[in-house]
C-alpha cells in the first residue's frame, strides 16, 4: 500500500494523533511546554485534516509546526520520551512530509543528541532516513548530517563505529546517487558553455547543479582528508583515518565514474588531486627493500603499512580500469609501479597484492590493447604491455628459482623435506590407478626440487582477489605458499584468453565486413584498416616471448591435469592466433613447445630440435632481468602411462610417455584438427609429432587409414596402463576427425598438409628398408583419411598422391606395400562413388584417370597387392559397375590378368569380380567388350589352379550366351557400326581388317568366339570341366543357334562340331584304364568313374547326345547347307563307333543319340522334362510351358513369338517346316543310310561269341540291347517302303541274337522281376514290339508284302519255344537266374516264359487275322503252330511255368477254331495232309501226359485241370468229329481210340482214399464216354467203318463192366466184415454210372440205330447186378440203384416170334 493512498493518510494522521497524546502523557508532570506543544500539535493537524483535500501538501507545508512537539520532546533527553519522538520523526519522513525548513531543524536537534551521545543507533537511523527518503537536505545541512555521521564512526562503542560506517558509505553513495538522477532530469537540456579551462580555482562549483555541487564537494573533501588536510565543506571533523578514506574514494570512482568522466570540474580532481594523492602515499612502498620497515601516517596510533598499500592498489585499479583514457601518463606511472612491486627484492604480501593487481588487469584485455597502443607502439615510450607480461613471467621464474628467504612455507615442503614427500604426494602413490585415482593429491608444479602448490584463487576470466580484500586487516598477512604463483598462472591463463578472444572476435568481424562488401561490390577489392592489424600484431610481438617462457616453464613444472590443460591451451590458442596474425615465428615457437611436450623427455626428434635451437639462442631483457626459455627438466615427477618403441632405424631402448604427454598430443590434435588452416609449413612439425606418438603408444592404422589401438608386433616392448588404453579409442578418433577437417582447407593449405605427409612417409621408407621391423605406417594412412575427405576436389591431390602411393605399393615391407595398396584402393574407390559436379559418366578424362592407378598395380609382383587390386576392383564393380563406360576394358584387363602360377586366392578373388560382371553388367558395358569378357571368362576355364571356379566359369560362358541371345539385336546394331567405323580406319591405313572367323558377321564371330572357347574347354584334362562345357556348348547352341546366319552353321557343324567329335573319339580310345585313386584320400570317386577311360567315356557320351541333339533339331536348317548328306554319314559313322565301342555307357549313349536324329522322341523323366524338351525346341525356357512339349510324331512348332524374333534377327524366313510337309526330312537316301548302320550295329553286337567262353570280354548290356531293338520301329517307318525279305531275314537274326544274350549276374536284380512274376524284361517287349510294328505294316501294306507273314510266324514261334528251351549263347555256360549269386561274375539266362507265352498270345491273334492268307496256308503256318505247341502240351505238369501248358491248351483251341475250317475248306489241296497226324499226336501228348501231377495239387486245381481236358475233349466233338468226311481215316480211327481209352476210368496209384473219387476224371472220362456213344449211335453214320469202330467199342466197354462187377462180388464175399479197399469201391461205383449213362443213351437213340448184339450184353449184366445187392457198401448200393432202375424198360410181355417175324 502506497504513502499517498487515503488509507495511509488516514493511518498517517491517527497514528501523529497517537504519538502525540503519548507524548502528552509522558511529559504531563515533568516537562509542560512539551505536553502543551504536544496538545496544540493534535488541534493544528485535526485542523489541516479538516481544511485540505491534499492532506500531505498541507502537512509538508506545516511541517516545521508539525515537528516541534517531538523536537521539543527530544529535547527533555529522557530516553523514553526521546525513542518516542525520534520515531515519530522517522514516520513522518518516511511519508515524506517533512520541508526542508523543518529537516533543518531536525538535523540541529539530531546534532544536539549526538554530542550528548543519546540514542546514537536511532540517531544514525533517522539520518539515513531523511537521506534517503527525500532531498531536501542540502548544502551545510547536508554536510552536517554527513558529519554527524563520522563522528559516530569514531565514538568508543564498537557496534556504533560499525554501524555508523555503514551509514557514511550510504550516505557517500546516495549523495552521488542524486547527482546521477540530477543528470539524467537535465540531460535534454543544453546548458550554458563552461567557463574558461584556464580556472584553476579549486572551490569553481558555480556552474554545478545543488546535488552535483554537494557531491563535488564531499568528494573533494575526501581527498583533503586522506591527505591529512583540514576539510572545506565537512565542518565540525574530529577525526579521520586514511584508510577509511581511501575505501571510500575507491568505493565512489568504481561506482560513478561517468560523473567523473563527464564533468570537467570532476575530472579536473582527478587529475590534481587524486593521483598526485596515490603516487605520494606509494612514495614509501618504492623505496622500501625486504627487511627495512617505516611508517606513513599521520595517525600513529595505527600500523597503516600494509592496509594503506593495499587500498591504494585497489584504488589504481579502479584508476586503471575506469580512467585510463583520462590519466594516460599517472597510468604509466602506476603500471611501472605495479611491475616493481613484483620485485623479488619487495615483501612476500606486496609481490602477492601486487600480482592480484596485474590479475586484475589482465582479465580486460581491452585495457591491455590499449595500453600497447598507447605505450608499446610510441617511440620512447616505456613498452609497458611487454614488461607486463615479462614481469609475469619473471616472477613465475623467479618463484622456481630462488626460493624465498622470507617465508619458509616455500622451503619447507609438506610432508618433511622438499624432495620425497612432495614428489611422493604430487605422484599419488605408486599404486593408484590414474591421474585422480589418489584423493590426496594436490595441484602443484614440480621444478627442479622445488615444490609449489597450486590454489583455486579465482573463476576463469575474472579476477577475484584474496588480499585486496582484507580489508579488516592490519597486520600484513602471512601469504600462503603457492598463493602468489596461483594468482599469477591465472593471471597469465586469462592474458592469453582475453587477448585471443578479443582479437579474434574484431578478425571474424573484420572477415563479415569483407564477405558484405564483397557481396554488394563483387569487382572491386577489400581494403581492411591497417592500423587494427598493426596494433594485434604489436600485441603478440609484444607479448610472446614472455609468455612462452613462462608457459613452457609451468607446462613442464605442471603436475595436475586441470593444470596442464590450461597451460596447453593457452599455447594452443596463441599458436593459433600467430597463425591467423600471420607471424610464422611465434606460431612455430608454441607449436614446437607444444610437441616437446608431447614426446618423452630428450627425445631425438630432428624437426624440433632445429627449432628449438632457434629459439633457445633468443633470450630477452626486461629491465635488466633475464627471460631465458628454460629447457625442461628431466626428472618430471609424472604418472607414467605407456611404455613403447621410439621410432628409429636403429634399435634402441624403450622410451616412456607421461600422462601429461599423452594431453599434450591431445592438444596437438586439437590444434591441427581446428586450426590447419593457419599451419601452413608447421605441419610438418605437428604430423612428425604425432607420428612419433601414434608409434610410440602402437597405434596401428585400420579402415580407412584410422588409427587402431595395435597390438604391438614386437613382443612385450608396448606397455600400456588401462588409463591410457581408454584413452586410445578417443586419441584416435581425435587423429582422425583431425585429417577428416582437412576438407576445410584451402588449396594451398592442403598442398602443405600433403608434401609433409608424403615427406615422412618418404622417411617412413627409407627406414624400413632392409630389415623386416613393423614400419611406420601414419603418413600412409593419413594420406588416405586426407584423400577420401577432399574427394571434390580430387584432381588436384590425385597425381602426388597416387604417384607416392604406388611407390609405397612395391616396397619389400610387407605392411608397408599392404598399407599402400589399401590406400591406394580405398582411394579408388572412393573416388568412383564420389558425386562429382560434373558426374563422372561426363567426365571420362576423371575416370580414367581415377582408374589408371588400378591398372598400374597389376604391374606389382606381390601376390598380396594383386589380391588387395582384385578385392578393390570386386567392390568398385559392386557399388559402381553401372557406370564404368569407357573404363570397362581397364576393369577387365586387370580381371583378366591371372596366371597359373598365381595361387587359388587370387584367382578365386579375380572370379569373383568376372561373375559379377557378367551377372550384373553385361548390359552397361560397351558391346566391343564383349569378346573380351569371352575371353577373360575363358581364360577362368583354362586355369587349373581351383576345379570349381573353371566350373563356374562355363557357367558364366552360358549367361553371357544367354545375354547375347536377349539383347542380340541390340548388340548386332552397336557391333556393325563399330564395325563400319574399324573398317573406315583400315582402308584409310591400307590394312585388312584382322579378326577372328573375319567373313562372318560380327555378331556371328561373338558367337564362334564363345563356341571355340567352349570347345578348347570341352577337351580339357579334367572330367568335371569337359562335363560342364560340353553340356553348355550344347545348350547354347541349342538354344540360341537361331541367331546364325546360314553360311555361320557351316562352320559351326564342320569346324566346331565335327573337329569336337574327333577329338573326344581319340582321347577316349587313347585313354589310360589304369585306376585311379580317390582324389586327395577324402574324394571319394564312385567305381563307373574311377578310370580315365571311363571318364572319357562320359565325356563322348555327352558330346555325341549333343551334336546328335543339334542335328535333331536344326535339322530343316541344316538340310538347306550344301552338304548335308556328307555331314550326316559322317554323325553315323560316329554312332556306329560309339555303338560298338566296349563301353556300355558309351554304346548305349550312341543309340539313344541315334534315336534322337531319328526324331524318335523317347518319354523324359520328370526332372528332365522341362529343360530337355525345350533344348530340343530350340527354345529358350523363359518361352514356352513345358506342357506343351510336342509329342512323338508331332513337328515341332516354334511359339509365334519366337518364329518373329527369328526372321527378324536373319532376315531370311527361316522357319520351322510346315506342319504337314515332311519332304524335306524324308530323304530315303538318309533313312536307307540308318538302316545300314542300325544293322551293321545290331549284327555286330549281338553276334555270339565263337572261340571258348573264357576269353569273353564284351556281353553287350540289355539296355543297350533294348534301346538298338527300340530303335527298329521308328527307322522301319521310313523304309517301309522297300524293306525286302532279305532286310526281314537280317531283322530277324538280330532280333533272335539280342534275345539270346544273357546278364551278369550283378545286374540281374535290376533288370529282372523277381522269377516268380511273370513279367517281360524291356529288351522282350521291344522285340516284340519291332514285329508287331512289321506285322501291322504287311497288314495294311501292298499284296506283295504278306509274303512276309510266315516268317514272321516263324520268328515268333521260335520264341515260343523258349518256354521250354531257353536259347544259348554261343557256347557260354548260363544258369538259371534261381542260382545265379548275386555277388559273382556269372551269366543268367533269362526267364523266357513270359516272353514265350507273349510271343504265343502274338501268334494267335496274328494267326486269327491272317488264318485264310495265301501265304499262310502255303507255308503250312497251322502245321508249324501245332508242331511248335506240342513241346509244352506234351511236357505238361513238367513245364517250367505251369502257365505256359494253360496257355499252350487255351492258345491250340482258338488257332484250331479259327484252323480248322480253313483246313477242311482246303482239304483237297492236300495243303494241310501233313498237319492231322501231328495234330493227333498232340492231342495224345496232352490227354494221356506222361508228367504226374504235382503232389502239392489241390482237389480245386486238379478239378480246373479236369474242365481243361474236357474242353479238349469238346473241341474234338463239335469240330472234329462231325465232319470226318472231311478229315483222312487214321485220323479219326486215332481219334476213336483216345476217346475210348478216356472213357474207361483209370486211376493213378498215388491218390488217398479220400480223393480218389475226385482225382478218377470222371467228368472226363464221363465226357469221352459220351462223345462216343454219340458218335457210336449217331444216325448219320456215312461209312460202315464207322459204325463198326462205335459197334466195338461198346461191346469192349460192356465186357469190362461185367468183369469189374463180378470181380466186386466176388472179394466182398470172400472179404466178410472187413470193408473192401477204397480204389475198388470207386471202381465200382464208376461202372455203375457208366451202365446207367448207357442206358439212357440206348434209350435216347433211335432203336434202328442199336445192334441187337449190344442189346443181349446190355440185357446179359442184369444178373451180376442183382447180385451185387447183398453188398455192404452204402453209395455201392445208391449207385446201384441207378443202374437198375432204367431195366423196368426191358420188363414187358415177350411178343411172339411169328407176329415179330411177319411184322
Amino acid at each position: 500500500m502506497s504513502t499517498s493512498s487515503p488509507e495511509a493518510v488516514k493511518k498517517l494522521l491517527e497514528n501523529m494523533q497517537t504519538d502525540l497524546r503519548s507524548l502528552s502523557m509522558e511529559c504531563k508532570k515533568k516537562f509542560p511546554p512539551v505536553k502543551e506543544a504536544a496538545e496544540s500539535g493534535i488541534v493544528k493537524i485535526k485542523t489541516i485534516a479538516a481544511r485540505n483535500t491534499e492532506i500531505l501538501a498541507a502537512l509538508k507545508e506545516n511541517s516545521s509546526e508539525v515537528v516541534q512537539p517531538f523536537l521539543m520532546g527530544c529535547g527533555t533527553k529522557e530516553p523514553k520520551i526521546t525513542q518516542l519522538c525520534l520515531a515519530a520523526i522517522q514516520r513522518l519522513m518516511s511519508h515524506e512530509v517533512v520541508s526542508e525548513a523543518a529537516a533543518g531543524n531536525i538535523i540541529n536537534m539530531l546534532w544536539q543528541l549526538m554530542e550528548n551521545g543519546l540514542e546514537e543507533l536511532k540517531l544514525l537511523q533517522t539520518v539515513l532516513v531523511l537521506l534517503t527518503t527525500n532531498t531536501v537536505v542540502h548544502d551545510e545541512v547536508l554536510s552536517k548530517a554527513i558529519v554527524l555521521c563520522f563522528r559516530l564512526h569514531f565514538t568508543k562503542d564498537n557496534i556504533t563505529n560499525n554501524t555508523a560506517a555503514a551509514t557514511v558509505r550510504q550516505v557517500v553513495t546516495v549523495v552521488f546517487e542524486r547527482m546521477v538522477a540530477e543528470d539524467e532530469r537535465f540531460k535534454g537540456i543544453v546548458e550554458q558553455p563552461p567557463p574558461v579551462q584556464g580556472n584553476t580555482n579549486r572551490r569553481s562549483v558555480s556552474t554545478l547543479r545543488p546535488s552535483a555541487k554537494d557531491a563535488y564537494m564531499l568528494f573533494q573533501d575526501l581527498c583533503q582528508l586522506v591527505n591529512a588536510d583540514a576539510p572545506y565543506w565537512l565542518v565540525g571533523m574530529t577525526e579521520m583515518t586514511r584508510t577509511f578514506g581511501l575505501e571510500l574514494l575507491e568505493s565512489v570512482l568504481n561506482d560513478f565514474p561517468g560523473v567523473f568522466l563527464e564533468h570537467q570540474e570532476f575530472s579536473f580532481l582527478l587529475k590534481e588531486r587524486v593521483c598526485p594523492l596515490v603516487i605520494k602515499l606509494f612514495s614509501p612502498n618504492i623505496k622500501f627493500r625486504q627487511g627495512s620497515n617505516s611508517a606513513a601516517s599521520p595517525a600513529p596510533v595505527e600500523k597503516p603499512y600494509f592496509p594503506i598499500c593495499m587500498r591504494l592498489l585497489r584504488v589504481v585499479s579502479v584508476l586503471i580500469k575506469h580512467f585510463y583514457s583520462l590519466l594516460v601518463t599517472e597510468c604509466e606511472i602506476f603500471l611501472s609501479l605495479l611491475v616493481k612491486f613484483l620485485d623479488g627484492e619487495k615483501p612476500q604480501w606486496l609481490r602477492a597484492v601486487a600480482v592480484e593487481s596485474v590479475h586484475r588487469l589482465c582479465v580486460q584485455p581491452h585495457l591491455l590493447r590499449s595500453f600497447c597502443q598507447s605505450y608499446d607502439m610510441k617511440q620512447h615510450s616505456t613498452k609497458v604491455f611487454r614488461d607486463i607480461v615479462n614481469a609475469l613471467g619473471s616472477f613465475i621464474q623467479s618463484l622456481f628459482i630462488v626460493p624465498n628467504a622470507g617465508n619458509t612455507a616455500a622451503v619447507s615442503a609438506p610432508a618433511g623435506g622438499s624432495g620425497s614427500g612432495a614428489q611422493g604426494a604430487a605422484q599419488g602413490g605408486p599404486g593408484t590407478g590414474g591421474v585422480s585415482g589418489n584423493l590426496t593429491t594436490q595441484a602443484a608444479f614440480e621444478y627442479r626440487g622445488t615444490w609449489i602448490p597450486l590454489m583455486t584463487v579465482s573463476v576463469q576470466g575474472s579476477a577475484k582477489a584474496t588480499y585486496l580484500e582484507m580489508l579488516d586487516k592490519v597486520e600484513p598477512p602471512s601469504i600462503p605458499e603457492g598463493y602468489a604463483m596461483s594468482v599469477a598462472f591465472s593471471a597469465l591463463l586469462d592474458l592469453v584468453r582475453g587477448i585471443t578472444s578479443m582479437i579474434e572476435r574484431e578478425l571474424a568481424m573484420e572477415e563479415e565486413a569483407a564477405a558484405e562488401f564483397r557481396e554488394a561490390h563483387p569487382d572491386e577489392e577489400w581494403q581492411p584498416q591497417p592500423g587494427a592489424h598493426l596494433v594485434w600484431e604489436e600485441m603478440v610481438s609484444a607479448c610472446w616471448c614472455g609468455l612462452l617462457a613462462a608457459l613452457s616453464l609451468l607446462l613442464d613444472a605442471s603436475t595436475d591435469e586441470t593444470a596442464t590443460e590450461n597451460i596447453l591451451k593457452a599455447e594452443l590458442t596463441m599458436a593459433s592466433l600467430c597463425g591467423r596474425l600471420g607471424l610464422v615465428t611465434p606460431r612455430d615457437a608454441f607449436i614446437t613447445a607444444i610437441c616437446k611436450a608431447s614426446l618423452p623427455p630428450h627425445y631425438a626428434l630432428t624437426v624440433l630440435s632445429s627449432n628449438a635451437a632457434n629459439l633457445s639462442s633468443k633470450a630477452y631483457s626486461i629491465q635488466g632481468q633475464s627471460v631465458q626459455i628454460i629447457s625442461p627438466s628431466s626428472e618430471s615427477h609424472q604418472q607414467v602411462v605407456a611404455v613403447g618403441q621410439p621410432l628409429t632405424a636403429q634399435p634402441q631402448g624403450t622410451v616412456v610417455l607421461t600422462a601429461k604427454n599423452i594431453q599434450c598430443m591431445r592438444t596437438l590434435l586439437n590444434l591441427a584438427h581446428c586450426h590447419g588452416a593457419v599451419l601452413g609449413t608447421s605441419w610438418q612439425l605437428v604430423l612428425a609429432t604425432l607420428q612419433h606418438l601414434v608409434w610410440i603408444l602402437g597405434l596401428k592404422p585400420g579402415l580407412g587409414g584410422a588409427l587402431k589401438p595395435g597390438r604391438a608386433v614386437e613382443g612385450p616392448s608396448t606397455v600400456l596402463t588401462t588409463a591410457v588404453m581408454t584413452d586410445l579409442p578417443v586419441i584416435s578418433n581425435i587423429l582422425s576427425r583431425l585429417f577428416e577437417s582437412s576438407q576445410y582447407l584451402d588449396d594451398v593449405s592442403l598442398h602443405h598438409l600433403i608434401n609433409a605427409l608424403c615427406s615422412l612417409s618418404l622417411e617412413a621408407m627409407e627406414m624400413a628398408y632392409g630389415n623386416n621391423k613393423e614400419p611406420s605406417l601414419f603418413a600412409v594412412a593419413k594420406l588416405l583419411e586426407t584423400g577420401l575427405v577432399n574427394m571434390d576436389r580430387i584432381e588436384i591431390l590425385w597425381r602426388p598422391l597416387t604417384g607416392h602411393l604406388l611407390e609405397v605399393c612395391q616396397h619389400p615391407n610387407s605392411r608397408m606395400r599392404e598399407w599402400g595398396a589399401e590406400a591406394l584402393t580405398a582411394l579408388i574407390k572412393a573416388g568412383l562413388a564420389y558425386k562429382h559436379d560434373p558426374p563422372l559418366a561426363q567426365n571420362q578424362r576423371l575416370q580414367l584417370l581415377l582408374l589408371n592407378p588400378l591398372k598400374e598395380l597389376s604391374n606389382v609382383l606381390h601376390a598380396d597387392i594383386r589380391q588387395k587390386q582384385l578385392e578393390s576392383v570386386l567392390q568398385i564393380l559392386q557399388s559402381q559397375g553401372d557406370s564404368l563406360g569407357p573404363g570397362w576394358p581397364l576393369v577387365l584387363g586387370v580381371i583378366g590378368a591371372i596366371r597359373n602360377d598365381q595361387g587359388e586366392s587370387l584367382i578365386r578373388t579375380a572370379f569373383q569380380c568376372l561373375q559379377l560382371v557378367v551377372t550384373d553388367f553385361l548390359p552397361t558395358m560397351p558391346c566391343t567388350c564383349l569378346q573380351i569378357v569371352v575371353d577373360v571368362a575363358g581364360s577362368f576355364g583354362l586355369q587349373n589352379q581351383e576345379l570349381n571356379i573353371s566350373l563356374t566359369s562355363i557357367g558364366l560362358l552360358w549367361n553371357i550366351s544367354d545375354y547375347f541371345f536377349q539383347r542380340g539385336e541390340a548388340i548386332t546394331q552397336e557391333l556393325e557400326r563399330e564395325e563400319e567405323a574399324l573398317q573406315k580406319q583400315a582402308q584409310e591405313k591400307g590394312e585388312t581388317l584382322n579378326r577372328p572367323f573375319h567373313p562372318a558377321p560380327p555378331f556371328d564371330c561373338l558367337w564362334l568366339c564363345l563356341y571355340a572357347k567352349l570347345g578348347e574347354l570341352c577337351v580339357d584334362p579334367r572330367p568335371a570341366v569337359r562335363k560342364s562345357a560340353g553340356q553348355t556348348l550344347f545348350s547354347t547352341i541349342a538354344a540360341h543357334g537361331t541367331l546364325l546366319q546360314q553360311p555361320t552353321w557351316h562352320i559351326v557343324v564342320w569346324k566346331v562340331l565335327f573337329h569336337l567329335l574327333d577329338c573326344v573319339r581319340t582321347s577316349s580310345t587313347t585313354a589310360d584304364k589304369e585306376k585311379i585313386e580317390s582324389g586327395g584320400g577324402n574324394i571319394l570317386i564312385h567305381h563307373s568313374r574311377d578310370t580315365a577311360e571311363k571318364q572319357w567315356a562320359e565325356t563322348w557320351v555327352l558330346t555325341l547326345a549333343g551334336v546328335a541333339r543339334i542335328f535333331n533339331t536344326r535339322r530343316y536348317l541344316l538340310q538347306q547347307l550344301g552338304d548335308f548328306f556328307e555331314a550326316w554319314e559322317v554323325l553315323l559313322n560316329h554312332i556306329q563307333s560309339a555303338a560298338l565301342s566296349k563301353n556300355n555307357e558309351v554304346s548305349l549313349a550312341a543309340l539313344k543319340s541315334f534315336q534322337e536324329i531319328l526324331q524318335i522322341v523317347t518319354p523324359v523323366k520328370d526332372s528332365d522334362k522341362a529343360g530337355d524338351a525345350l533344348a530340343a525346341m530350340g527354345v529358350p525356357p523363359v518361352l514356352i510351358d513345358p506342357l506343351s512339349a510336342s509329342g512323338p510324331g508331332r513337328p515341332l512348332v516354334r511359339s509365334d513369338s519366337l518364329v518373329e524374333r527369328l526372321t527378324r534377327y536373319n532376315g531370311a524366313e527361316l522357319q520351322a517346316p510346315p506342319p504337314g510337309e515332311e519332304s524335306a526330312l524324308e530323304d530315303s537316301a538318309l533313312w536307307w543310310s540308318a538302316w545300314n548302320t542300325w544293322y551293321r550295329t545290331g549284327t555286330d553286337s549281338t553276334r555270339p561269341p565263337s572261340g571258348p567262353t573264357e576269353k569273353l570280354s564284351f556281353i553287350p548290356s540289355q539296355p543297350f540291347l533294348t534301346a538298338l531293338i527300340q530303335i527298329f520301329p521308328a527307322l522301319y517307318q521310313h523304309i517301309k517302303a522297300n524293306f525286302s525279305m532279305e532286310d526281314l531275314k537280317k531283322l530277324g537274326v538280330i532280333l533272335h541274337g539280342a534275345v539270346s544274350v544273357p546278364i551278369s549276374s550283378d545286374a540281374s536284380p535290376f533288370i529282372l522281376p523277381s522269377y516268380t512274376e511273370a513279367v517281360l524284361t524291356s529288351l522282350q517287349e521291344a522285340v516284340l514290339t519291332a514285329l508287331d510294328v512289321l506285322q501291322k505294316a504287311i497288314c495294311v501294306g501292298p499284296e506283295n508284302l504278306q509274303v512276309m507273314y510266315p516268317a514272321i510266324f516263324e520268328q515268333l514261334l521260335l520264341f515260343v519255344e523258349f518256354s521250354c528251351k531257353p536259347p544259348q549263347y554261343g557256347r557260354m555256360e548260363t544258369k538259371h537266374v534261381a542260382n545265379a549269386k548275386y555277388n559273382q561274375a556269372e551269366w543268367v539266362a533269362l526267364n523266357y516264359v513270359p516272353f514265350a507265352e507273349r510271343s504265343l498270345e502274338v501268334v494267335v491273334d496274328l494267326y486269327h487275322k491272317t488264318a485264310c492268307h495265301k501265304a499262310v496256308i502255303n507255308e503250312k503256318v497251322l502245321q508249324n503252330i501245332i508242331k511248335t505247341l506240342r513241346m509244352p502240351l506234351g511236357l505238361k505238369y513238367a513245364c517250367p511255368s505251369e502257365s505256359t501248358w494253360k496257355l499252350a491248351v487255351s492258345s491250340l483251341l482258338k488257332v484250331l477254331s479259327i484252323g480248322l475250317p480253313v483246313a477242311r475248306q482246303h482239304a483237297s489241296s492236300g495243303k494241310f495232309d501233313t498237319m492231322w497226324p501231328e495234330l493227333a499226336n498232340v492231342f495224345e501228348d496232352f490227354l494221356f501226359t506222361k508228367s504226374t501231377p504235382p503232389d502239392n495239387l489241390s482237389i480245386q486245381e486238379f478239378q480246373k485241370n479236369e474242365a481243361i481236358d474236357v474242353e479238349v475233349v469238346q473241341l474234338i466233338s463239335t469240330e472234329i468229329l462231325p465232319f470226318a468226311n472231311f478229315i483222312p481215316k487214321d485220323f479219326v480211327g486215332q481219334i476213336m481210340a483216345m476217346l475210348n481209352r478216356g472213357s474207361i476210368h483209370s486211376q493213378s496209384p498215388s491218390f488217398t482214399e479220400a480223393e480218389i473219387d475226385v482225382r478218377m476224371r470222371e467228368e472226363f472220362s464221363k465226357v469221352c464216354f459220351e462223345t462216343l456213344l454219340q458218335f457210336s449211335f449217331s444216325n448219320k453214320v456215312s461209312t460202315p467203318q464207322e459204325g463198326y469202330i462205335s459197334r466195338m467199342a461198346l461191346s469192349v466197354l460192356l465186357k469190362r463192366s461185367q468183369d469189374v462187377l463180378r470181380r466186386y462180388v466176388e472179394d466182398e464175399r470172400l472179404s466178410g466184415r472187413c470193408p473192401l479197399p477204397r480204389q475198388q469201391v470207386t471202381e465200382i461205383i464208376f461202372v455203375l454210372k457208366a451202365i446207367s449213362t448207357l442206358m439212357d443213351s440206348l434209350k435216347k437213340t433211335q432203336p434202328e440205330n442199336v445192334d441187337g448184339n449190344t442189346w443181349a450184353q446190355v440185357i446179359a449184366l442184369y444178373p451180376t447186378l442183382v447180385e451185387c445187392i447183398t453188398c455192404s457198401s452204402s453209395e455201392v448200393s445208391s449207385a446201384l440203384k441207378e443202374a437198375l432202375g432204367p431195366f423196368k424198360d426191358f420188363m414187358q410181355p415177350p411178343v411172339s416170334r411169328v407176329q415179330n417175324g411177319e411184322s
